[in-house]
């Protein structure tokens, strides 16, 4: 396990710096210019040149590339010139709100996904599975920044459970942090619930109609040690695919959901990075956002192995 782990870990690292160059090149082709941002109104060529200068812009591209992957390495990702504050300490702060409210999305995803999808597997054909799977279709076809809409309207306005905007942090406990944080994460778990409930119900019918769980249930194993011990293993590799994929989606979910929830996640500052034209804080986010995929990736590969050894050795 640990050399299959050390494998895509080794797959991971060009991966990463193929994404940060991709990233400097599309810099380079944007419009936007930090130094029209910082100089104001009808600014003069010559206080152009010279932000050009100090923000290092009159460099060449790979003079820029190098000395920022040199920087990168060791934690360094450079100060906005916006904000003027260093962009690792903005993301180190930003990174554990955006992933805690993922977390959350995450819970209720697997909650509602392999819930609602182990029901509808076990009544296969049955007026129960019709209307799971109608269940699932109403949810995919609901955008997460649509039913953030619709849960602050019923739960935050008409029946005042939740507030409607705003952020505590698990430092001021974890019932206010639950409180703000339930409704986006519901938000951002409603699409890819659906997904799972879906891929739980395939996987888990395909698993029931195998040989091996025909043979257990001859044997007169209990339909709970049938399921759970040997059927809902194998259904794993398929489920665990589509975890790492909504992981993914809801680091980019959180965009919207945080500026409509006004959480200080990543989200929210990607999007402020966007509007102010701040390129430094933007190549940190990218930065982070490929690291964290290649974590999740990381995560999803290992757990093939544990669940079908048969691939460590691929």
């Amino acid at each position: 396990m640990i050399r299959f782990i050390g494998k895509r870990l080794l797959l991971a690292v060009p991966t990463v710096v193929l994404v940060t160059l991709f990233v400097f090149v599309l810099v380079e082709l944007s419009p936007a210019d930090p130094a029209v941002a910082l100089a104001g109104d009808d600014p003069t060529p010559q206080r152009l040149a010279e932000l050009h200068h100090e923000l290092g812009l009159d460099r060449s591209f790979a003079a820029r590339y190098l000395e920022w992957a040199r920087h990168a390495l060791h934690g360094d990702l450079g100060v906005s010139p916006i904000t003027h504050q260093a962009v690792s300490s903005d993301l180190m702060f930003r990174l554990p709100v955006t992933a805690s409210l993922v977390l959350l999305a995450l819970v209720f995803t697997v909650v509602i996904g392999v819930g609602l999808g182990t029901i509808a597997a076990l009544s296969r054909g049955r007026v129960v599975d019709w209307i799971t799977n109608a269940i699932a279709d109403l949810l995919m076809a609901i955008p997460p920044f649509v039913a953030a809409v619709l849960l602050v309207l019923l739960l935050a306005v008409s029946h005042p459970i939740f507030p409607a905007t705003g952020y505590a942090g698990l430092a001021d406990g974890v019932g206010p942090w639950l409180r703000f944080m339930t409704l986006p994460a519901l938000s951002l778990a409603v699409i890819p619930a659906a997904l799972l409930t879906r891929q739980v119900r395939g996987a888990l019918i395909d698993a029931l109609d195998e040989d091996y769980v025909r043979t257990a249930r001859a044997k007169g194993l209990r339909r709970r040690v049938v399921v759970g011990k040997h059927a809902a293993k194998n259904a794993a590799v398929p489920v665990v695919t589509v975890l790492g994929l909504v992981v993914i989606q809801m680091f980019g979910g959180a965009v919207v959901v945080e500026k409509i929830f006004a959480i200080p996640g990543i989200g929210s500052l990607s999007v402020d990075s966007v509007l102010n034209g701040d390129l430094v804080t933007l190549q940190g986010l990218v930065l982070l956002v490929a690291v964290v995929v290649t974590v999740v990736n990381l995560i999803v590969d290992a757990s093939y192995g544990y669940f079908n050894p048969r691939l460590r050795t691929s």
